[in-house]
Formats: C-alpha cells, sequence, structure tokens
C-alpha cells in the first residue's frame, strides 16, 4: 500500500496565526486540491495528520471541525481523488500527549487503523515538527514553503537537519512524488 501523509494547515489550506476556525476560514491553496486527486489517480492513499490545539483551546467545536474536514473531503472528491483518513490531536503542547506532533502517535495510529507500515512513506509538512515526525517514524519528510515552511526551512537548517527533500507547495511535492514512481 502506498501512502502520503500530508499535514493540512499551511500544506492544503491556508494557516493562520489566529488559528482556521470555520468552514469559511478553510481556503485551500491553490493547486493543492488537484495535487491530492493526482496523487489518489497515481495509486496512492492520502492521509492527514494534523495539530488541532484549537480545539484545546476552545475556540472551535468538533461540529467545526468535522464541517472543515467535510469541505475538504468533498473538494478533493469532485477532483476525482478521495482522503482516506484525517488523524488529529486535539491537545495543547502542555498536555505532553503522545499525538501532537513532533511526537509519533498520529502515525502509529494511521498505521493501526490502516493495518499497514508508513516507513519511507512521503510525509509532507511545512514546519519543523513535521519534519521531526516524519523522521523520527521513518517516513520520508518533505517541507513545503508555503504556511510556514519558509521560516521551518530556515530552523531545519540552524538545527543541522538535512535529510529532508524541500518544494515551493504541494503540487509540486505531489508531481515529484508520482514521477517517482513511474
Amino acid at each position: 500500500m502506498k501512502i502520503v501523509i500530508l499535514d493540512r494547515d499551511g500544506v492544503i489550506n491556508q494557516d493562520s496565526d489566529a488559528y482556521i476556525k470555520s468552514p469559511e476560514e478553510w481556503i485551500p491553496i491553490e493547486g493543492s486540491i488537484q495535487a491530492i486527486a493526482d496523487l489518489c489517480i497515481a495509486g496512492f492513499k492520502v492521509v492527514v495528520a494534523t495539530n488541532q490545539s484549537g480545539l484545546g483551546r476552545k475556540l472551535f467545536s468538533n461540529d467545526d471541525l468535522t464541517s472543515m474536514h467535510s469541505k475538504l473531503r468533498e473538494l478533493v472528491e469532485h477532483a476525482n481523488g478521495k482522503i482516506s483518513g484525517i488523524f488529529y490531536c486535539p491537545h495543547l503542547p502542555s498536555d505532553h500527549c503522545n499525538c501532537r506532533k513532533p511526537k509519533t502517535g498520529l502515525l502509529e495510529k494511521i498505521e493501526q487503523d490502516l493495518r499497514c507500515s508508513l516507513k519511507a512513506s512521503p510525509f509532507i509538512g511545512d514546519s519543523v515538527r513535521d519534519i521531526q515526525a516524519a523522521l523520527s517514524h521513518g517516513c520520508k519528510p518533505v517541507l513545503v514553503k508555503t504556511g510556514n515552511g519558509n521560516n521551518a526551512f530556515t530552523e531545519l537548517k540552524a538545527l543541522g537537519v538535512n535529510d529532508f527533500d524541500v518544494f515551493s507547495n504541494l503540487a509540486e511535492a505531489a508531481e515529484s512524488i508520482i514521477s517517482g514512481i513511474k
């Protein structure tokens, strides 16, 4: 089973320091929906692994999050793709849970639910946390420069982390992943 893991905010949709709190605020980054569909058409299962501490901060409800994810799923399905799972951490950083990236609990949950291994699977993110989670779990880390990606690139380099691919956006990353299987 070929799987691609995506972070959500800053990778698929525009991010905000004030958090994305509703379907109206959830705005896809240009080309991201088609990129997900293209991955699906090429035979990949696409899953989302996202920290959503806005739930723990009471900035939005579970129903709001479900509505945002329904919007994502509908847009991807309209483009002939499918989101095979959305896995999220609702906790605050101070909760010290196992599912908040850079910890790997979300990735372990994906493996459990899909009965697969994510070893060497591309994990596309826009933050240091995403790249750290990917590396810790044996995934192939991919950084996109949308969202917080430019800052993350600088921070990762300062930390001496160099084992990741970099693309301008999800569309470019997807194109590279797809061309790598031909």
